[in-house]
């Protein structure tokens, strides 16, 4: 955990005293809004894309139900002991052009979006939009890093290889990734599966794909602590994205999803184990699948905010201990 404070930031969020936090532009934490490219550490960005969907459609306005949550976080992080803010510069950049009905399109522009961002040092931190929009968000990140590890909180693993004829879509984007030669699947772990499959193997055909894939029962068996312990030893000091799917969590903490799955896990313990993280050489981050049509209390968005939020506790906590990744 983190004690010292070294300012160098060149901007203040909004003060709440002054400032009561229901006012004002819908930025995520109220963060400045600058659309234009300019060298930063981190960039939010929306992702407004549900075309890929395979069930229900909506998550096309997850990223306005998040940055809307996001202004009753207060900026510092009472587990880490840290401010973000204190170490860390960034904007959020607003939402990427989609073309609804269109996935070839809209992955090509938030794949050139994301990259350069990217190329001018800072970390991606998108906002979807369903789990497709992963897939460019990989190729624009590591074709300024090279082939990544992959870091995968989910319900189900999307290594399926097609729906219906098509292959791009919110189930398959890491078997289309690990094609492309974009993750390293030997230095890349799945997290939280459950439910009810196609076929009886299909985890077993993730791990024969390469991936270490972690169930949601053998989480269970083997506790949140050790669950991360093997992910950061997976990891190493490779390069990684972090893709966080809200149906990861239980639909009795997160209903406003399309796919839920029951058994899931608290927000308590999502946060938890996200919090083991520290130390990792992050590069990207993604929360994807909220659907505010079926969140009738905001819990969905409060949490998928709250995890970017521990998100960028992740990346200050590096730019504090001088991790390279975080210029």
């Amino acid at each position: 955990m983190m004690t010292e404070k070294n300012h160098v930031s060149n901007f203040t969020l909004p003060d709440p005293a002054k400032m009561p936090r229901f006012s004002g532009i819908r930025s995520f934490m109220r963060l400045p809004y600058e659309p234009e490219i300019i060298k930063r550490d981190f960039v939010i960005l929306g992702a407004p894309f549900d075309t890929a969907a395979t069930y229900r459609s909506g998550t096309r306005f997850g990223p306005e139900a998040i940055r809307r949550s996001s202004v009753l976080l207060r900026p510092a992080n009472v587990y880490h002991k840290i401010r973000p803010t204190d170490y860390l510069d960034g904007v959020d950049g607003g939402d990427i052009m989609v073309i609804p009905g269109n996935t070839e399109k809209s992955h090509q522009h938030i794949m050139e979006h994301v990259k350069v961002w990217a190329e001018n040092g800072a970390v991606p931190i998108v906002l979807g939009g369903d789990h497709s929009i992963s897939l460019p968000e990989l190729r624009a990140i590591a074709s300024v890093h090279g082939p990544l590890s992959l870091v995968h909180f989910d319900a189900h693993g999307d290594t399926w290889d097609e729906y219906w004829g098509e292959k791009y879509t919110h189930g398959t984007p890491f078997r289309r990734a690990l094609e492309e030669g974009i993750i390293d699947p030997s230095r890349s772990i799945q997290v939280g599966m459950r439910g009810t499959v196609y076929d009886p193997d299909d985890i077993h055909e993730a791990r024969e794909l390469g991936f270490q894939v972690i169930t949601s029962d053998e989480i269970r068996e083997i506790g949140l602590n050790e669950t991360m312990r093997l992910v950061r030893e997976r990891i190493g000091d490779h390069k990684v994205f972090l893709t966080f799917d809200i149906d990861f969590l239980d639909p009795v903490y997160a209903p406003g999803t399309g796919t839920p799955e029951i058994a899931g896990f608290t927000n308590t313990e999502a946060q938890h184990m996200l919090r083991q993280l520290a130390g990792l050489n992050f590069v990207g981050f993604d929360v994807v699948e909220v659907l505010p049509a079926l969140d009738p209390t905001e819990v969905t968005a409060l949490t998928a905010a709250t995890i970017v939020f521990e998100f960028l506790s992740l990346l200050a906590i590096s730019k504090a201990r001088g991790n390279s990744n975080v210029k």
